[in-house]
């Protein structure tokens, strides 16, 4: 900000930023001192609602870089050549705490990436994670619902998480993701990202691939035990905004290695489990890593609210060569994440510095609403038009995919090794064995604190599904807990 008198938002100079305007001396304050009323009415107003999930978070600007040409799966121009780089705004966050929760919890972690391409914004909305919790959209709220506050007892209740956890079977692998050493990264640069749902790319002859992103972090993966956990929650709220902030100024960049995993779209129908269930890794012996780029963060935001409170992400912002797939939860989050940033923010959030394309310019016929800022100026407002206005392309962004039958509220499809359990025991079974205690030992902590035996006993049961001895293990170190 430059140097000069104070002034009111409308820039007028202000005489006295000390003392209120009062009828005499020690009088009431009086209503025509508009400095005064302008000064409290933004304060009142300076939090907007916070997110309903990811509401704690940190951000930092940075690039991305091409490693590898991937230009015969997709005909995106910011993966058009190796080398090219593109401007890139990564938000981290917490999924169940609020704005003033601590960093250091056993939560999931938000991994969203707005890429400033030439061809417009890019954001690819994922976590830490490569599953979740459910598959289909519809079970999202109920599913938050459990892991926020009770409307009862204003906590978090161990009852309501197992309850949901227990009668939705699919959420065992992520559960056990949760659990276990990596459910508490040391910091928001110690720890991998992922797209998570499985996405369309498309090249220039038309042909469709289904993919999956991998971001591996340079620096190593690093996490906290609960204990360790505990005591740097109480210590230190904002370790990992902290952290990441003074790497940065440090000049400690932190990086992450990018890969997709590749799978042509003629294989998705006859695959051995459905390709597209967000409770389900693709094994990479059947789908090895692509290494095709780097993603570096080399510079901090300058005003927290302006570009971390007000950024917004939405699985729904393409660009040509990428697109979405059948998989219900993207289906659902492609509708759900504009809606809430219309609500949250404003109608003209894309408009902040934040969100607009910074290698382009956004074109559209959309007028007025709040924070719009006039810039379309006197151009027409509807197209077609005669009058020189934007235009459509007849190119769509992805390429359509064919579907049959009737309408209706359908189940996922069933492939042929298509089950809850098997990925959730796969990765306990991958497990060394102090991994294995120290995952029992965080579910049996949680689940005693349930307090029905049933729905204990329901939630220890998915876990026994997914391996005999992790139930049984699982099972004995709960009941020594309860008593």
């Amino acid at each position: 900000m430059t140097q000069g008198p104070l002034t009111t938002e409308a820039g007028a100079p202000v005489a006295d930023n000390q003392n209120s305007e009062t009828a005499g001396v020690g009088g009431p304050v009086l209503v025509q001192d508009q400095l005064l009323l302008e000064k409290l009415a933004h304060f009142n107003r300076e939090r907007i609602p916070e997110r309903v999930v990811h509401a704690r978070g940190a951000g930092a600007y940075g690039t991305f870089k091409v490693t590898a040409d991937v230009t015969k799966y997709t005909r995106a121009k910011f993966l058009s050549e190796v080398g090219k780089e593109t401007e890139v705004f990564l938000r981290f966050s917490t999924v169940a705490g609020n704005l003033g929760a601590a960093d250091a919890v056993r939560d999931p972690r938000g991994f969203a990436v707005k890429f400033y391409t030439e061809e417009g914004n890019y954001d690819l909305v994922g976590n830490n994670t490569p599953v979740f919790f459910i598959r289909d959209a519809i079970k999202f709220p109920d599913f938050i619902h459990t892991q926020k506050r009770d409307p009862y007892t204003g906590s978090q209740e161990a009852d309501n998480v197992f309850d949901f956890w227990g009668l939705s079977p699919e959420s065992t692998h992520q559960v056990t993701w949760l659990f276990g050493d990596r459910g508490i990264p040391a910091s928001y640069r110690h720890m991998d990202g992922f797209g998570s749902h499985t996405y369309q790319w498309n090249n220039e002859a038309g042909e469709v691939f289904w993919v999956k992103y991998h971001f591996k972090t340079d620096q190593g993966i690093k996490n906290l035990t609960a204990e360790e956990a505990e005591i740097l929650a109480g210590k230190d709220p904002d370790s990992h905004q902290r952290d990441l902030r003074e790497a940065i100024e440090r000049g400690e960049f932190p990086s992450w290695t990018v890969y997709v995993q590749v799978m042509p779209a003629a294989e998705a129908a006859t695959y051995r489990f459905n390709p597209f269930d967000l409770t389900k890794v693709w094994p990479h012996a059947d789908y090895p890593l692509i290494e095709f780029g780097k993603l570096e963060l080399n510079r901090n935001p300058e005003n927290i609210f302006a570009e971390v409170e007000q950024s917004i992400f939405s699985p729904a912002h393409f660009v040509p060569g990428i697109g979405p797939s059948p998989d219900k939860m993207l289906q659902g989050r492609l509708f759900a994440y504009g809606d809430a940033h219309r609500y949250r923010v404003g109608i003209n959030a894309d408009h902040l510095p934040v969100n607009r394309p910074h290698a382009t310019e956004a074109r559209t016929n959309s007028r007025d609403g709040y924070l719009y800022d006039g810039r379309h100026k006197g151009a027409k407002n509807y197209e077609p038009n005669s009058f020189g206005g934007p235009f459509q392309t007849g190119r769509p962004l992805w390429q359509p995919i064919s579907v049959t039958g009737v309408t209706g509220e359908t189940v996922t499809p069933v492939h042929a090794e298509d089950n809850d359990f098997v990925q959730a025991g796969n990765l306990y079974r991958l497990m060394t064995e102090e991994e294995k205690e120290r995952l029992v030992k965080n579910l049996a902590n949680a689940i005693s604190g349930v307090t029905r035996d049933d729905i204990a006993e329901r939630a220890i049961n998915n876990f026994r599904q997914a391996d005999e001895d992790f139930g049984k293990r699982l099972e004995a170190a709960v009941q020594a807990l309860r008593g």
